[in-house]
C-alpha cells in the first residue's frame, strides 16, 4: 500500500469517527504543517494523530537529492495542560546523484519522545499570548542509513496571539544539542514567526518565517525557510492540510512539500 493511498484510508475512517468523538469544546488545534508549534495541547485523555507524506528537493554543486518521508505525530493528553508526544519522520526514501550515478536507501527515521507544558492562556484582545514548552530528546532508534548519533535532547518555547479580523501570529524559539560527522557535540537553535490567515469558514492559510536549525558550517550549516500553506477544518475533529517550504540558506532543501491529516479522538 502506497503512503498516499494510507492517508487516504486515515481521512476516511476519521470522516466516520469524527462525528463520534466530537465534543462540545474548541476545534482541533495542531501543530502542523507550519514549522511553529501551536502553545495549545490536546485536552486530558484526548489523543490526536497528525500524519503526512512530504518531499524534499534540493541541487547542491551539482548533486541533486530527493527524499521522501512520512512524518507523524502522536499526542496524548496526561492532564489539561500536560500532553505526551512521539515524533518520527517515518518512512524514508533517499534519492542522491551525482555525476550520473545515483544512490538510493530506504529505511525508518529516529523517533523523539517528548511532552508539552501549556503554561498560559492567551488573551481573546491580543493583549496576552499563549504559551507553551516543549521538551524532547531524539532517540537513535532508525535504520543504520537514517539514524542519529546519540540521545539529542531539545527545548523549545512557543507563543500565539489572537490578532483582529481573526489573524493570528505565533513565534517559536528553542536550542537542541547534537553530535556533527566528527561525533562531537554542538549545540544550535531555533527561531521561526508565522501569522495566520482566515479564508473563509473551515479554511485558513499562513505565511512563516523558519529557522529550523541556526549553527556554523561545520555542524551542517543554517536551515531557513519561507514557508507557506493551508488547512482545511472538515469538523471539529479532522483537518486537512498542505504546504510548500521554499530554502533560502545553502543548507536547507530547495523546496519541499507536504500533505497531511490531522486526526482527534
Amino acid at each position: 500500500m502506497t503512503v498516499l493511498q494510507t492517508l487516504s484510508l486515515a481521512a476516511a475512517a476519521a470522516l466516520l469517527l469524527a462525528p463520534l468523538t466530537s465534543r462540545a469544546d474548541d476545534g482541533i488545534a495542531t501543530d502542523r504543517p507550519d514549522f511553529v508549534e501551536s502553545s495549545d495541547t490536546v485536552g486530558k485523555g484526548r489523543f490526536q494523530i497528525e500524519t503526512s507524506v512530504a518531499f524534499d528537493r534540493d541541487k547542491t554543486n551539482g548533486v541533486r537529492s530527493r527524499v521522501r518521508s512520512t512524518p507523524t505525530l502522536l499526542r496524548w493528553g496526561a492532564w489539561d495542560d500536560v500532553e505526551l508526544r512521539l515524533e518520527t519522520d517515518g518512512a524514508i526514501r533517499s534519492r542522491v546523484t551525482a555525476g550520473g550515478v545515483s544512490d538510493t536507501a530506504s529505511g525508518f527515521a529516529d523517533t523523539s519522545l517528548g511532552l508539552k507544558w501549556h503554561v498560559a492562556d492567551g488573551a481573546e484582545d491580543g493583549s496576552r499570548p499563549g504559551m507553551a514548552w516543549l521538551i524532547h530528546v531524539d532517540a537513535p532508534s532508525g535504520s543504520s542509513e537514517f539514524k542519529g548519533q546519540g540521545w539529542r535532547p531539545s527545548v523549545r518555547f512557543t507563543a500565539e496571539w489572537d490578532l483582529p479580523s481573526d489573524l493570528s501570529a505565533g513565534v517559536m524559539a528553542g536550542i537542541y544539542q547534537e553530535r556533527n560527522s566528527d561525533n562531537h557535540r554542538y549545540v544550535g537553535g531555533i527561531l521561526a514567526a508565522t501569522v495566520g490567515i482566515p479564508l473563509r469558514e473551515s479554511w485558513r492559510a499562513f505565511v512563516e518565517v523558519a529557522g529550523q536549525s541556526l549553527t556554523s558550517n561545520r555542524n551542517g550549516g543554517k536551515v531557513v525557510t519561507l514557508d507557506t500553506g493551508l488547512t482545511w477544518q472538515l469538523s471539529r475533529d479532522l483537518q486537512l492540510d498542505t504546504a510548500v517550504f521554499r530554502g533560502i540558506s545553502k543548507a536547507a532543501p530547495d523546496w519541499s512539500w507536504t500533505v497531511g491529516v490531522s486526526v482527534r479522538f
